[in-house]
């Protein structure tokens, strides 16, 4: 089940919601376990198992490490088990068909199917069981609560990432004012309407230019178009988390912060997926070592943690190409770039961030096979104009317009200005309704976090 489903928004989330609210304080936690474990079970009732399995083992290891004893061992355990559930179900596969692309080998594929959420509900345990370990938080000792963490399915397919330290106080204790619930109902409706208004109709061009052999015109309309539908669709279903969240009275961390805007790579990463850079740079890169060993080291610890970022995306070899493109560009700007950006006009370091980000997508959005076709006609292989591309054009171009304009900082600017609720409630109720006509009276609705 999606959040951008008639099933979700007609059916779930109302029943839910009842429930939730006339069931007691103390037992809202369950009613919100139970919820969250059918949601998950709707599109694959086994991998509930699986989830189910995760919260028991990661509730056991953190009060094995709060109890003192041998805790770095079983802190080692706890990586290990959540590092080899992730590995067997994401890469074995990958590894596999390397190994015979390399040696010859006809070793048969394990051909699982990859749990959805796998990579977000794994991380968010492992920040735990490190964070009790640091002391940073208390072990959970109520199981019912620590699987409304793990499995809570505002936040469990797409993020934020959500540490156990973000919500711990409000799994114990929550209140949801009318001003909360009906601002939570404006996020949700304006993150749906990215996701269905805008990410879908973009995700459309895209799919006509990556079909076949597109012209140079076609081919950077196609990466235009999936740089903007992929920030729509990701920051829609942060915003729907968020929104759904604040139903719940829970407050989770912002994941976006006009990425497109940024002024160079480090800034876009400051601005993108906020939660996952967070998480790479606490559990990962600090602990390596960080910046505090030289710049050899600082390099070597980079490296290791956008190759790992890459392949947190998805088990093809172009996400790590996506993840060490991005460590090439870092290295680069903390090297040179950066004190050249500064003395460049504000539009012209912009836009070569964009420009930039936009090749990085392409990465992103062809797997091995189509990447270098489709780089090739970036840059004319297939000549300059197709048949259709003035059409394409002509039929998408407003579409591309709004894409740009919301992307920007523009729609948040207007919206700071605007204190007043009723005028934002009346804009998010008319995108809730644009939102559910186009759904019912269309069928393309991609989830990309198939991969996740």
């Amino acid at each position: 089940m999606v959040f951008s489903s008639l099933t979700f928004l007609c059916v779930f989330l109302p029943l839910t919601l009842g429930v939730y609210y006339l069931c007691p304080r103390r037992g809202r936690n369950t009613v919100l376990l139970i919820a969250s474990l059918v949601f998950y079970a709707w599109g694959e009732p086994k991998y509930a198992a699986l989830m189910i399995l995760s919260i028991l083992a990661n509730y056991g290891f953190g009060l094995l490490i709060a109890g003192g004893r041998g805790k770095r061992l079983w802190l080692i355990g706890s990586v290990v088990f959540n590092l080899g559930m992730l590995g067997l179900f994401k890469y074995a596969d990958l590894l596999l068909r390397t190994w015979n692309a390399l040696t010859g080998s006809g070793i048969d594929l394990l051909g699982l199917a990859l749990p959805i959420g796998i990579s977000f509900y794994t991380f968010q345990a492992m920040s735990y069981t490190i964070d009790v370990y640091r002391g940073k938080v208390a072990a959970q000792k109520n199981v019912l609560n620590f699987g409304a963490y793990i499995a809570m399915f505002p936040q469990l397919i797409a993020g934020p990432i959500v540490r156990y330290s973000d919500v711990e106080l409000q799994l114990r204790t929550r209140r949801t004012s009318a001003e909360e619930f009906a601002g939570g109902l404006c996020r949700f409706a304006v993150g749906l309407a990215k996701k269905v208004l805008l990410a879908n109709q973009l995700g459309a061009l895209w799919e006509l230019a990556s079909r076949g052999k597109p012209s140079a015109l076609m081919a950077w309309l196609g990466a235009l178009a999936y740089t903007l539908q992929i920030y729509f669709d990701f920051s829609g279903y942060s915003d729907m988390a968020i929104g759904l969240g604040a139903l719940f009275g829970f407050r989770f961390p912002e994941n976006f912060r006009h990425p497109y805007a940024a002024k160079s790579v480090t800034d876009f990463w400051r601005r993108w997926h906020i939660t996952l850079s967070t998480w790479f740079r606490e559990y990962l890169y600090i602990p390596l070592g960080g910046n505090r060993r030289g710049k050899a080291r600082q390099l070597l610890n980079l490296g290791i943690v956008w190759a790992l970022t890459g392949l947190w995306h998805g088990a093809d070899w172009n996400f790590l190409a996506w993840g060490l493109y991005y460590f090439v560009l870092l290295t680069l700007e903390k090297l040179v770039l950066l004190r050249l950006w500064d003395r460049l006009p504000g539009v012209v370091s912009r836009a070569f961030t964009l420009l930039a980000v936009v090749l990085g997508w392409v990465l992103f959005a062809c797997d091995s096979q189509a990447l270098p076709g489709y780089c090739a006609a970036l840059f004319g292989a297939n000549g300059a104009l197709g048949r259709m591309d003035l059409y394409y054009l002509s039929k998408y171009a407003v579409l591309l317009v709004l894409g740009a304009l919301g992307a920007s900082g523009l729609p948040a600017l207007l919206a700071g200005r605007c204190r007043a609720f009723w005028p934002r409630a009346a804009v998010s109720l008319l995108m809730l309704a644009g939102s559910l006509i186009v759904l019912i009276g269309d069928t393309y609705n991609p989830f990309l976090y198939f991969r996740f």
